[in-house]
């Protein structure tokens, strides 16, 4: 079965590279050996637990020493905090309203089929773009091992590896919903080694196109590496499980009191099931989760190792990021579709060979930035719409502040009401401000320089009518109801969702 996988990869990869495109499309004159490439990393659900945002008790040395190499944004988020619509909005450099794309089970080619998704521009500009691993949506675990909700004219190489985590041991995995592992809390601790599980072989297969990449230098590449964990279902080698003693894993108190001047809107993320949890399950949670991060940090290192093992370090720019943040019983909650700061907000650290290194960028980003950045730094041409900003002056210098804010927004269903409402939060250094349905379901005010916890709501109450609170809310609802209306299509209306659109040809007119 080993023998027959590789021969499968040697294959891909040398019509990868003897064929610039899929579609018979010529190369870009560009020399790809003096072209800079492109290793973007993403992660499957990770919040900023980690030790380089400052976590005293998560370990994860090889993202760590990456951001000693290069930029930390600090205060970067997601524009929706669900997987398929913060992939798409970030893969296509537009907020979710302009994508059109607001649940899981869709895919940007349905609503907005002439758009270039990032990896596509630099493949139609002479770049090699390959994927490993979950980069659009996918069910998981069920989809672990298939292309997903992927576009096939985003790449000219997929690979798809699936584990034991996917094919043996989910009859031993521990969940709060009997046969259900990827949509609620579950976790395992496993037997078997890294290169076992469906990270360890993303690893490994990363590592392996890297060093052809190495060998066959002239053209330019686009690798991109979604890792699943710490998705649930928690799942890693137990190894990982045993720096983290449960007595030690933190539990959050006083929820009740949390949220009294929080809207109801905010909290319906919570699943039923969650109700069974105990002190002594959500330690075992947290634990697996952190298990599952470190066990995720390893593979990023393996890939990190064989880059610099390659020489392919010296002209290649390494991002890595998340999908969105994760609850992990703040305020009560777990797991994501959430507008508070542990969901929005996203690791984002962004390593350019020869730049600066080891610094930290405060101002608020989107991951929707990363479009426009990452064309810039390699001088490829785009779409004229972009509704991200380019991160080049914040890489240069970190103390640029940039737009200032970034944008993230959810959905609601009321379902007695039988409609549908949303969530829009807009993040300034200082400031987080929520409106629920234009404010009608209410209102989020909270000042992360005294609060950065989130838990006092300053829109709540008699404290909306402190006047400093007060002129805070008014500037910034007006600018998120500016930014708001960037999404929008020029009928106002956002870009409706049609199954049947969706069309595989690499290049489409405008």
């Amino acid at each position: 079965m080993f023998i027959k996988r590789i021969l499968c990869l040697g294959l891909l990869l040398g019509f990868a590279f003897s064929s610039p495109t899929a579609f018979g499309q010529e190369p870009d004159a560009k020399e790809g050996s003096q072209r800079k490439n492109v290793l973007f990393l993403i992660s499957d659900d990770l919040n900023t637990r980690i030790g380089c945002y400052g976590d005293p008790i998560v370990q994860t040395p090889n993202i760590d020493r990456l951001a000693a190499r290069g930029v930390l944004f600090e205060n970067a988020a997601c524009q929706y905090p669900l997987c398929g619509p913060s992939r798409n909005s970030m893969l296509c450099g537009l907020y979710p309203d302009t994508t059109g794309i607001h649940g899981n089970a869709q895919i940007f080619r349905d609503s907005i089929p002439q758009r270039w998704s990032l990896p596509q521009a630099f493949r139609l500009d002479g770049y090699f773009a390959g994927r490993i691993g979950k980069l659009y949506h996918y069910n998981v675990p069920k989809s672990v091992g298939t292309n997903g909700h992927d576009d096939p004219a985003s790449w000219e190489l997929e690979l798809n590896p699936a584990g034991c985590d996917r094919l043996i041991e989910e009859p031993d995995i521990f969940t709060l919903r009997k046969g259900a592992f990827g949509g609620t809390l579950s976790w395992y601790a496993s037997p078997r080694p890294d290169e076992a599980h469906t990270d360890g072989m993303l690893a490994d297969d990363a590592s392996w196109v890297l060093e052809r990449c190495a060998k066959r230098n002239d053209r330019p590449f686009f690798l991109a590496v979604g890792f699943y964990r710490p998705h649930t279902p928690y799942v890693a080698p137990k190894g990982y499980f045993e720096p983290y003693k449960l007595e030690d894993m933190p539990l959050f108190d006083n929820v009740e009191e949390d949220n009294a001047d929080v809207p109801a809107a905010a909290l319906l993320s919570k699943k039923k099931e969650q109700d069974q949890l105990n002190d002594e399950l959500r330690r075992q949670a947290i634990q697996a989760y952190y298990a599952s991060t470190t066990f995720m940090d390893a593979q990023v290192g393996k890939v990190l190792d064989t880059l610099k093992r390659t020489g392919l370090d010296k002209n290649t720019i390494v991002v890595f990021t998340s999908d969105h943040g994760y609850f992990l019983g703040e305020k009560g909650l777990w797991q994501k579709q959430a507008l508070f700061d542990k969901v929005a907000g996203v690791p984002l650290i962004i390593a350019e060979p020869g730049r600066t290194e080891g610094a930290i960028a405060k101002s608020p980003v989107g991951l929707v930035d990363l479009y426009p950045t990452l064309a810039e730094l390699c001088d490829v041409p785009t779409q004229e719409l972009m509704q991200g900003q380019s991160l080049v002056p914040m890489l240069r210098d970190p103390s640029e502040t940039g737009r200032g804010y970034s944008m993230s927004m959810v959905a609601r269903n009321d379902r007695q009401a039988k409609q549908r409402y949303y969530g829009y939060s807009i993040r300034t250094e200082r400031y987080r401000l929520t409106l629920w349905d234009d404010g009608k379901r209410g209102t989020e005010l909270y000042d992360h320089q005294n609060d950065p916890d989130e838990f006092t709501n300053l829109a709540h109450g008699e404290r909306k009518k402190d006047p400093n609170n007060a002129k805070v809310i008014r500037e910034l609802t007006q600018k998120l109801k500016a930014e708001m209306a960037k999404g929008m299509p020029a009928s106002g209306k956002r870009t409706e969702y049609k199954v049947g659109n969706w069309n595989p040809m690499l290049r489409v007119d405008d």
